[in-house]
């Protein structure tokens, strides 16, 4: 059974941030704000026009980038936004999720475990949480058996708590919640930036600065719905710094290091292909140069992966860090790399 888009998504776990292809729900549009309605508030309008949804998920929508103007497709992410006389919104709602994750029999690489959370190193190719395309075989899948009697319940529903992602086709490590307690302290030091994020790539080009900063704010791509992209409005703000590790083949590929000053959907490949260095096997963001060799060229996943995590324990009250080395593909990826320059 499967709820209705609107609904569930209010649980923005179960979003999905994976690039793959998905069936678009019927848009909801409302009607033009007339001059009562003018400066009236986005999302008291929404409820307005659609008063059998409630305020609050008409929030989730607007915070996840899923409303939009209808003439500019300018696409808001602040629910105290301003609507004007003449104007019409767009909703647009995610794909519905089977309502209740069945445990599977999945095998994890387990850095840490306590009563209270899990640290895990996903593999490339695994989604994390249920989504469009994705209802089998998922991180949350693998977590329901692996917990089992252990979660004590968030949200009053046996379920494992993620309070952060990665994309299905990025390896590394996530830190996950077994009850409300870590749930809330967790997701209070991401909120914060407190929490300690490095990934390691591999890029397109020449990276010439050794350190630096991409910075802009990342929504819903305005011209295509299933991509991210820095927006001159709406959006969340967004920080990367970047250091260079090593240069390859004369400039054609570069190692770096990302340190997240937050934490957006595809935050790091996106900031990437803006400053013209896209992630090597990013079928998305992706420009190949054509001098490549054809190994490297047809590297199957974006090179990323999330090799450090840093948080403080929020029952030990103690900072603990992860680490996890490059999963074989990458090194492999690596030793290729290097071989362009003997």
């Amino acid at each position: 059974m499967y709820d209705d888009p609107l609904e569930t998504i209010l649980d923005e776990d179960l979003i999905s941030s994976s690039e793959e292809e998905y069936t678009k729900k019927e848009p909801l549009v409302t009607q033009k704000v007339t001059k009562e309605e003018e400066g009236m508030r986005l999302d008291k309008f929404l409820v307005r026009s659609f008063p059998y949804y409630s305020r609050n998920q008409f929030i989730r929508l607007i915070e996840n980038g899923s409303v939009e103007d209808v003439e500019t497709h300018e696409v808001f992410s602040k629910a105290n936004q301003k609507v004007h006389v003449g104007s019409s919104y767009m909703i647009i709602p995610p794909d519905a999720v089977p309502a209740s994750p069945q445990a599977e029999n999945i095998p994890l690489d387990i850095l840490y475990e306590d009563e209270d959370l899990l640290v895990v190193n996903k593999p490339a190719g695994m989604v994390v949480h249920q989504g469009a395309g994705n209802f089998q075989g998922t991180l949350v899948n693998a977590l329901l058996y692996h917990c089992g009697s252990s979660l004590s319940g968030i949200g009053g529903v046996k379920r494992p708590g993620i309070v952060h992602r990665i994309d299905k086709e990025t390896s590394g490590i996530l830190v996950v919640a077994k009850n409300d307690f870590t749930h809330t302290h967790l997701s209070e030091q991401f909120a914060e930036h407190t929490i300690e994020r490095i990934y390691q790539a591999f890029v397109w080009g020449y990276v010439k600065q050794i350190s630096g900063i991409v910075s802009g704010n990342i929504g819903r791509s305005p011209t295509n719905r299933q991509k991210m992209a820095i927006v001159s409005h709406g959006g969340k703000s967004a920080v990367t710094h970047y250091e260079r590790l090593a240069v390859f083949g004369h400039g054609l590929a570069s190692h770096i290091q990302c340190v997240l000053e937050t934490g957006r959907t595809h935050q790091i490949r996106v900031h990437m292909a803006s400053i013209g260095h896209s992630l090597i096997g990013d079928k998305v963001y992706g420009i190949v140069p054509k001098s490549a060799p054809e190994l490297i060229q047809f590297f199957p996943r974006q090179a990323l992966h999330a090799g450090f995590l840093g948080f403080v324990h929020p029952r030990l009250n103690q900072y603990m860090s992860f680490e996890a080395p490059l999963p074989e593909d990458m090194q492999n990826l690596l030793i290729q790399l290097q071989s362009l320059d003997k």
